[in-house]
């Protein structure tokens, strides 16, 4: 074979095979039970919903006519959508920066294209979304961990970090005066370009913010003008009790909202959005029209129709439910199944998953392959650092495997951790 003739740019060299979707193929194998994708419960799926909103849609009997659901539509999004997520939010939120956006995963690229250079600083919690991880590396950035504990970013040490911490009493005035540099090559103490948070139910955690972190970690952000991206594709799914208000809530202008209707509704629909200050919206909503002009029209026509008249309050009270039977199905069966093994794990309000911690001196990554033997899969946890990865961590989901699977699952799971 003859040498290739293509050239890759150097950002492409940044980009990696997604861990999850490799792990997931292993899961096709019949009789694998797996708690590895992060996947929505198909049972929660309003197919009945979406088939009637479907046919109003394209028979005009809905908001508007079939022919404009097929066309090609405004960049920013449906308004009636934008309209939506702009009341659905708990502080007062202008349509006009609502930008609707295939997947809250497009709102992460969009995000990186527009705010990151090549050596820019990015901060992200530790561990943190590896789809966020993904989407900013192919701008070249200069990812760093903020030390996070059981209730998500340690402020205090996100003061230290950037220099700001109890000993330096003219940290903002050194902040200032070094910010004057921004070339993190001659400067690597320039300011970061944003943190990245997802304060409720973290994925890959399921840990959440208590109410007194996210008013010390907005005030510590504002004081330093450090901007928030503020991640929040499970804030629906609590079992008990709502989370705490949103951190963009407590300051609109220093940060980025995500939010997506994939949890809630389907995620083949692909649909999700980002609320920004007017600063940054313009830009944000010129590298959407680059990258795919607009988000699918028939998509957000459908899916207007389907939440009007109140639907979402009806349905997704009936995936919380399915939800916490399922977590409290997986943490009955850890502590039947663990005892005795030194393994710790977390107890999540609400979300997808819940995060475990291996004995000492045993590896999560080399564990897999044997619990694939044992017809269960996970996700190891190192994939979800920036750095300083702890490999003893791995993943669970608990919502696509029924309670049967899960006693099942986490049975053969404790059974691989004994053979080591």
């Amino acid at each position: 074979m003859s040498h290739s003739p293509w050239t890759l740019a150097q950002r492409a060299h940044k980009m990696n095979p997604s861990v999850i979707r490799e792990i997931l193929k292993v899961t096709e194998k019949p009789g694998i039970i797996s708690f590895a994708g992060g996947l929505p419960s198909t049972e929660t799926f309003p197919v009945d919903a979406f088939a009637e909103a479907c046919e109003r849609v394209l028979h005009g009997q809905g908001l508007e006519s079939g022919r404009a659901a097929l066309q090609y539509a405004a960049s920013e999004g449906f308004a009636p959508l934008r309209e939506w997520v702009a009341a659905s939010l708990p502080w007062a939120v202008d349509p006009a920066q609502v930008l609707i956006t295939t997947g809250s995963q497009q709102g992460l690229d969009l995000v990186g294209k527009v705010l990151i250079d090549a050596g820019s600083r990015v901060l992200v919690e530790t561990p943190t979304y590896l789809g966020a991880l993904q989407a900013f590396a192919p701008m070249e950035p200069v990812i760093e961990g903020v030390a996070s504990d059981d209730g998500g970013v340690d402020v205090a040490a996100l003061l230290e970090q950037l220099g700001a911490g109890a000993d330096h009493p003219d940290s903002l005035e050194r902040r200032r005066l070094l910010t004057l540099d921004l070339d993190p090559v001659t400067n690597p103490q320039a300011a970061p370009r944003f943190l990245y948070v997802l304060p409720n139910f973290q994925n890959p955690t399921g840990r959440s913010m208590d109410l007194a972190r996210r008013q010390a970690l907005v005030d510590a952000a504002a004081r330093l003008g450090l901007p928030l991206v503020e991640d929040n594709p499970y804030g629906d799914l609590w079992f008990d009790q709502p989370p705490p208000t949103p951190l963009t809530a407590l300051n609109p202008d220093g940060c980025i909202y995500l939010g997506s209707f994939s949890k809630i509704l389907a995620p083949g629909l692909r649909l999700g959005f980002l609320v920004a200050p007017a600063s940054v919206y313009p830009k944000l909503l010129q590298a959407k029209q680059a990258a795919d002009l607009h988000s699918p029209s028939f998509n957000q026509r459908v899916v207007a129709e389907v939440i009007q008249d109140g639907f979402l309050d009806r349905h997704i009270p009936t995936i919380r439910a399915l939800y916490k039977r399922q977590c409290h199905a997986m943490l009955d069966a850890l502590k039947t199944e663990m005892a005795g093994l030194d393994v710790q794990w977390n107890e999540p309000d609400g979300g997808m998953f819940l995060w475990v911690r291996l004995p000492e001196g045993m590896n999560a990554i080399e564990l897999l392959p044997k619990a694939v033997e044992h017809n269960v899969a996970f996700v190891p946890g190192s994939a979800f650092y920036a750095d300083h990865a702890d490999p003893r961590t791995l993943r669970l989901s608990f919502v696509t495997a029924n309670v049967e699977q899960i006693r099942t699952g986490i049975a053969a799971l404790a059974r691989a951790i004994r053979m080591g």
